[in-house]
């Protein structure tokens, strides 16, 4: 299963809040903070993202094989990147290769697993080609939990600190990273 951003999420931190943490006043360097914040959100959000979830509120698109044993079966799918909050549009490829699409209330919400309201799914019979199924929604957290807010803050505060990945001096060696983040972020991590 692939999984695609359809609509990226808002920044999750704001350059109020980013310039407020690293004690800077005056629009000097709001665009060099505003991609601190895109480059540490971007590292850990979303599909491409280090945690394995969605963090800011976003629509994704799960593309799938119709013969997956959940999609044939009418089990539960489970939506990768949560948490999920809601169905956009599902869609599929039946057997002519003529793209359908599925009424959203044939199908049923439980957490990040999506199920048949009926016992099969509505594409039973459909087309064998790869991606033939594709679950638009919406994932990412309404509220950001303090504990992902507070590693963004402190990755930026690290890149704005240490504008190089070296220091050269009596001695060139290499700047390190701080390893609070990923223990902030570490339990919200999903493993796949």
């Amino acid at each position: 299963m692939r999984v695609f951003v359809v609509t990226p999420p808002d920044p999750v931190v704001s350059l109020e809040e980013a310039k407020e943490h690293l004690r800077v006043d005056g629009p000097d360097e709001d665009d060099l903070i505003r991609s601190y914040i895109a480059a540490a959100t971007g590292h850990i959000d979303g599909p491409d993202g280090w945690l394995g979830r969605a963090i800011g509120l976003q629509t994704l698109e799960a593309r799938f094989s119709l013969l997956l044993p959940a999609a044939c079966s009418g089990q539960a799918i489970r939506l990768p990147f949560g948490p999920v909050s809601a169905l956009a549009a599902v869609s599929y490829l039946d057997s002519q290769g003529v793209e359908q699409e599925a009424d959203l209330n044939d199908f049923a919400l439980y957490g990040d697993e999506v199920e048949p309201v009926a016992s099969v799914y509505p594409w039973e019979g459909g087309s064998m080609q790869r991606e033939a199924g594709r679950i638009q929604y919406r994932a990412g957290y309404e509220t950001l939990p303090p504990a992902i807010h507070a590693a963004i803050l402190l990755m930026v505060g690290d890149l704005y600190a240490n504008r190089e990945t070296a220091s050269v001096g009596t001695g060139a060696a290499a700047i390190p990273m701080s390893a609070t983040p990923a223990l902030l972020l570490g339990p919200f991590r999903v493993f796949t």
